[in-house]
C-alpha cells in the first residue's frame, strides 16, 4: 500500500536556524532517506517551500477566489511530504517514527486500479 507522510511542523525555527542547525536537518533527512532506500520503501518527496509563499484558490460560487497565502492560518504548517510503499499501517507508522519531522501525519493513497 502506498502511504504519504506529510511532515508537519512549526516553520520559524527553520528560518532562524544557522548554516550549521540548517545541514544538521538535512542530514538527518538524509539518513531517513538511506533507511527508506534500504528498506526498498521510499516512492520519492519534496521540500515545500515557506508557507507564506503559497497561492490558495478557493471556488465559491462557481467562481475563483485567489488569496496569497496558505489555506489555514496556523503554527504548524507542512514543509514536505515523502510517499513510501508499505506493507501496512502498522509499517507505515514505523517509517513516520523514524522521520526527523516533529509531527508526521500518514495519509494512505488510494488503490487508483
Amino acid at each position: 500500500m502506498r502511504y504519504v507522510l506529510l511532515a508537519v511542523g512549526d516553520e520559524k525555527p527553520w528560518a532562524e536556524a544557522g548554516p550549521a542547525e540548517r545541514e544538521e536537518i538535512y542530514a538527518r533527512w538524509g539518513r531517513f532517506e538511506e533507511l527508506l532506500t534500504a528498506r526498498d520503501a521510499g516512492r520519492g518527496g519534496n521540500e515545500l517551500a515557506p508557507s507564506g509563499t503559497a497561492t490558495t484558490v478557493r471556488k465559491t460560487g462557481g467562481k475563483a477566489v485567489v488569496t496569497d497565502g496558505p489555506y489555514a492560518e496556523a503554527v504548524e504548517q507542512i514543509g514536505g511530504y515523502v510517499t513510501i510503499e508499505a506493507a501496512s499501517m502498522d509499517e507505515a507508522i514505523e517509517f513516520a517514527e523514524a522521520c526527523p519531522s516533529e509531527i508526521v501525519e500518514i495519509r494512505p493513497v488510494p488503490d487508483q486500479g
